[in-house]
């Protein structure tokens, strides 16, 4: 096995936030099953990463129920889940350890928050020696507003900037369509 797909945060949580109507991609359940299709069929991983904040009271607090997947993906039994607190998916997590020891080399990364939690695992899974794979049209986010002027950066705009910093330097840019050839 030399490759595996990283399914980041595409969890319940992020369906309860107010701005999940402005969600970049409405079908990422869809492409994500698309990959997992693809990669089982390959003989690849799949790894899910949840995120979580104990304590915190907000949609990650696992005692609010909503650090779950969100329906329509379903894991195997031998696909490990991974419950993560950092925004990338190895800091927290033993992700490395897990891919190390079934000879994965390749990653492709799919989920939610596009700029956040999945170009911040290519960035890492890259200076770990993996090879890389953004998989765009897999990953979706919502609009962000500017921390101190309030000016809202669009999800055209922030897919547009985590593609150019990735490309070349972190990872391949590609979408479902190449890689499963549909």
């Amino acid at each position: 096995m030399k490759r595996a797909l990283i399914v980041i945060d595409v969890q319940e949580s992020f369906r309860q936030r107010p701005n999940w109507a402005e969600i970049s991609n409405p079908d990422v359940v869809g492409k994500v099953n698309q990959l997992v299709d693809m990669s089982r069929d390959a003989g690849d991983l799949v790894v899910w990463v949840l995120h979580s904040e104990p304590g915190s009271g907000d949609v990650f607090d696992p005692a609010l129920g909503h650090v779950r997947l969100i329906d329509g993906l379903k894991p195997l039994d031998d696909e490990p889940i991974l419950t993560k607190t950092s925004h990338n998916a190895f800091t927290t997590t033993n992700l490395q350890q897990t891919l190390t020891t079934r000879g994965v080399q390749e990653l492709l990364i799919s989920g939610i928050r596009t700029e956040q939690c999945c170009e911040t695992t290519a960035r890492v899974g890259s200076d770990l020696g993996f090879d890389m794979t953004f998989v765009t049209d897999a990953t979706a986010t919502t609009p962000l507003p500017h921390w101190r002027t309030g000016k809202v950066l669009g999800v055209e705009e922030i897919i547009e900037r985590t593609e150019y910093v990735l490309a070349g330097r972190f990872a391949r840019i590609s979408d479902v369509a190449t890689l499963t050839g549909s």
